[in-house]
């Protein structure tokens, strides 16, 4: 599987969410505290996969992507998302609407210049002054995917914040530090950039 466009990649995600070992031990607490705390508000969240992390995003957050069976799979959870096609015709594409917008585990899927252009699509809107999350997997969680075709460091998501225009912070790694990345599956780098006023 190379593609994140068909149902099997959908039905991936779904499995691998439901599997039962992280039903017992709550594993999306530490990743939903992460997402709280960070504020976003009233969120785009561009890819949003089968909706996991809209559940824990602000009120009126709206998901985006394009696999049509991950979207039915959000909708399916009760919240609000749109395949590509749905949102170009959406009544809520209202530039500078969004309060923050989330992009995680979207950007390692794509060539640098199609990540460009995907975040340039949406960038308008997103208010001033909002703020976007950057979440790209460390070394194990990239390796675990075979759709991955970029490895995506924290400073690559600050370059990418840069040259769009951003003012992204330095990059964290969470949960564990750094060293943890190369052992453990859900390690991630985190970047938060402002969209500048």
């Amino acid at each position: 599987m190379r593609d994140t466009r068909g149902e099997d990649y959908a039905n991936r995600l779904r499995d691998k969410e439901t599997a039962r070992w992280k039903q017992i031990l709550n594993v999306q607490a530490p990743y939903q505290w992460n997402l709280r705390r960070h504020e976003l508000g009233r969120t785009l969240d561009v890819g949003c996969g089968i909706g996991r992390n809209l559940e824990t995003l602000g009120e009126g957050s709206l998901g985006v992507d394009h696999n049509a069976a991950s979207i039915e799979m959000a909708r399916a959870r009760g919240v609000n998302a749109l395949t590509v096609e749905e949102w170009e015709k959406s009544e809520l594409r209202v530039p500078e609407s969004f309060d923050g917008m989330l992009v995680a585990h979207v950007i390692e899927h794509m060539s640098p210049e199609m990540g460009e252009q995907v975040m340039a699509d949406y960038l308008p809107y997103l208010k001033p002054g909002g703020k976007i999350l950057f979440i790209c997997p460390q070394e194990r969680g990239y390796a675990s995917d075979p759709t991955h075709v970029r490895w995506t460091t924290g400073e690559d998501l600050m370059d990418l914040s840069t040259s769009l225009g951003l003012r992204p912070e330095k990059w964290r790694s969470f949960p564990f530090p750094r060293f943890a990345g190369k052992a453990f599956t859900y390690n991630e780098f985190n970047v938060v950039a402002t969209k500048p006023r």
